[in-house]
């Protein structure tokens, strides 16, 4: 009888300390390292290296293990030395506490107020009935004084090669060793004096006086023209969306900002 019950407490404790030990990854010290704190690291990992398209170790796992137990060893031996107790630690601790939980903040907020695909869609036909219209690829020559916009113009009418007195002459950096080139481009992606004077031209057809703007005076140039080219909605969705939600968060904070009861003045 007494040989039953003695087997069957043998037999409970050690089907407890199995439980104990699956439940964590080692003891150290008579301190446990929580077999949750690694499969929550592994996650976060795993996470990480997908965002990234990182392709992950495959002893990951014991990796793991040995940072966590190899962690436990050094911070039980810097509260040994009092370090946890400094106020510098605790300094950092609550810079921690508050990056945390602004973090899981966003991240909630994000996840709860999530936008739909119908409004992504949305506000992709706005922005592509806004971009509807004309695109012109124009050349053009940047100097500072009028006199010097004249004296090209005349070399241009008498032969002279418009792209070679750009790269030349020009004072645009962005265009100038391109012979002048600006791409296609909307009217509204210049300033007014120069986009007003663009769309008169004809194809092949240059200013023949030169265009003042707040840059200095230019002689412009119609290559080309065609119908405004906007990206296909599946090419820009995630981006898009990803833009709405930025904007929607932004206007979370600035909510909370307004509310805030704060004698402090924000710069902005």
């Amino acid at each position: 009888m007494k040989k039953t019950y003695f087997a069957a407490c043998a037999a409970l404790l050690l089907s407890a300390s199995l439980t104990v030990q699956a439940q964590n990854i080692a003891i150290v010290n008579g301190k446990p390292v929580p077999k949750a704190r690694a499969d929550a690291l592994i996650k976060q990992v795993q996470k990480q290296a997908a965002a990234q398209n990182q392709q992950l170790p495959p002893d990951l796992d014991q990796r793991v293990r040995d940072k966590l137990v190899m962690d436990e060893i050094l911070t039980q031996e810097a509260e040994r030395r009092g370090l946890a107790a400094s106020a510098d630690y605790k300094q950092q601790m609550e810079q921690a506490r508050q990056a945390v939980l602004t973090k899981m903040l966003t991240e909630d907020f994000t996840q709860k107020s999530a936008v739909a695909d119908a409004d992504v869609k949305a506000e992709y036909e706005k922005f592509k009935a806004q971009s509807a219209g004309t695109e012109y690829r124009a050349r053009h020559i940047l100097v500072e004084k009028e006199d010097e916009a004249k004296a090209l113009i005349a070399q241009i009418k008498g032969g002279a090669n418009f792209e070679e007195l750009a790269k030349k002459n020009s004072k645009d950096p962005g265009s100038g060793a391109n012979g002048g080139d600006l791409d296609f481009a909307a009217p509204g992606s210049y300033v007014p004096e120069f986009s007003q004077a663009m769309v008169k031209l004809k194809k092949g057809e240059m200013t023949q006086e030169p265009v003042k703007t707040q840059f200095g005076y230019h002689i412009i140039k119609l290559d080309d023209t065609r119908e405004a080219q906007f990206p296909p909605y599946d090419d820009v969705k995630g981006q898009l969306k990803q833009r709405m939600e930025q904007q929607k968060l932004g206007a979370f904070v600035d909510e909370l900002k307004t509310k805030a009861k704060t004698d402090y003045k924000f710069s902005n």
